[in-house]
C-alpha cells in the first residue's frame, strides 16, 4: 500500500522529519518486517539511525494508527501499513515469513467467543500457521 508518506504524517496530526518519512517508507516497501529490518532499509536511506530512535517511530506510527504490530508467537514483533481493514496473517512455521490474509467473513469481529465476560468484542486476530512454499521443499 503506497502513499504519500508526509500525506499520511501530516493527516495522523504528526510531525513531518525525514526518519519519520524513511521508516514509513522502508515498511511500505517491506510489509511485516520486524525492527531490525526497518532499521537497516532505513539507515541505508539515511545513514546514520539509531535503534532506539526506529523502535520511538514505531511507536508513534502505531499509536497513530498509520501502522499496525503484529506479534505472532515464538516470533519477533513484525510491523506494517495495510491498517483500517479487517486482514488476518498466514506464518510459516519454519522461517517465520508472514503474509496477509483477507478475512473470510469481511467485518470485525469475525469470530465471536462463547463468553465475553463482559467486553465488548471490536477485534479478533487470527493467525495461520503453516509452512511457506520455500521450507516446504
Amino acid at each position: 500500500m503506497h502513499t504519500d508518506p508526509l500525506g499520511q504524517l501530516r493527516a495522523a496530526g504528526l510531525r513531518v522529519t525525514q526518519p519519520r518519512v524513511t521508516v514509513l517508507t522502508a515498511l511500505a516497501e517491506h510489509p511485516h518486517a520486524d525492527v531490525e529490518t526497518i532499521a537497516a532499509a532505513a539507515r541505508s536511506r539515511l545513514g546514520a539511525l539509531s535503534t532506539q530512535a526506529v523502535y520511538d517511530i514505531l511507536k508513534a506510527l502505531t499509536d497513530s494508527g498509520l501502522v499496525r504490530r503484529i506479534e505472532p508467537a515464538g516470533h519477533p514483533a513484525r510491523f506494517e501499513t495495510r491498517v483500517g481493514d479487517n486482514h488476518h496473517h498466514v506464518v510459516c512455521r519454519d522461517c517465520g515469513a508472514t503474509a496477509d490474509v483477507d478475512c473470510a467473513t469481511g467485518f470485525a469481529p469475525c469470530l465471536d467467543p462463547v463468553s465475553a465476560s463482559g467486553f465488548v468484542i471490536d477485534e479478533a486476530e487470527v493467525v495461520y500457521w503453516g509452512r511457506c512454499p520455500n521450507c516446504q521443499t
